[in-house]
């Protein structure tokens, strides 16, 4: 069996945490790490190429020349390993590791002794976890969530944690068109699995609590983003649920 993580990095040269990363390739020889340099201004690239000459086959860089937004970067870096390699599970986490290891390991290993097509971490299953977030992004999170809820159609706590762990057969399928949005792509993975799935879809997904989630400074999503959400989240609606956009069954 072997796994393949992507990262998507814009602007990271500072926050990346290269320690951490090869800690975990040197102790899980069976995972691989796909970084997608998504049109960086800073030195990123850089230190992603030195990284990876320095850890061989376990690392790959896929580099996009224009900033494509993290909807574009995860699905390219999904699509690659799909497209060239051998892989049981195909997942991406932020490039902050505001999920850690230990908790997507947990999730790569309920996906592979089940037959789900997808297991994502959630910040919301278990308030008793340690999860640090402002008071601000807790409220607005809450609001957004509700609206998600009506949107999707299923009864996800959250839709959006960084933290995803695909089948790798049903990578191709999800991620074949571009998605609407940069940053709600998350939700239009979910309608197109209920899509993909339209009388089981529940039964092929699974959320499951994170031990730990650290918010950290540096957020790419900036306040006009955040404001533009609600509208943001009514389009894709619109486009996937009414106007039958990108059918995926």
């Amino acid at each position: 069996m072997k796994n393949g993580i992507v990262v998507p990095c814009y602007n990271e040269a500072n926050r990346l945490k290269f320690d951490e990363f090869e800690a975990f390739l040197n102790a899980n020889k069976h995972y691989m790490i796909c970084f997608v340099n998504d049109g960086s201004k800073d030195d990123t690239l850089g230190q992603l190429k030195e990284f990876q000459n320095r850890m061989g086959a376990q690392v790959e860089v896929l580099d996009l020349d224009e900033n494509k937004g993290k909807a574009g970067a995860v699905r390219q870096g999904c699509l690659y390993l799909s497209d060239y390699f051998n892989l049981t599970t195909i997942g991406y986490i932020d490039a902050d590791l505001a999920t850690g290891f230990e908790d997507y390991q947990r999730l790569v290993q309920i996906r592979q002794f089940s037959n789900l097509k997808l297991v994502f971490g959630s910040r919301k299953l278990n308030p008793s976890n340690e999860i640090e977030r402002s008071a601000f992004r807790k409220l607005a999170s809450w609001g957004i969530g509700k609206l998600i809820n009506v949107i999707i159609g299923m009864p996800v706590k959250d839709t959006q944690c960084g933290a995803k762990v695909f089948d790798a057969t049903v990578v191709a399928q999800l991620f074949a068109q571009p998605f609407i949005s940069r940053w709600l792509f998350d939700i239009e993975l979910f309608i197109r699995l209920k899509n993909t799935f339209p009388n089981n879809v529940m039964s092929n997904i699974k959320e499951v609590a994170l031990n730990a989630w650290e918010e950290v400074e540096g957020s790419k999503i900036t306040l006009k983003d955040a404001i533009q959400f609600p509208l943001r989240l009514i389009e894709i609606g619109f486009m996937y649920r009414v106007s039958g956009a990108m059918n995926f069954e």
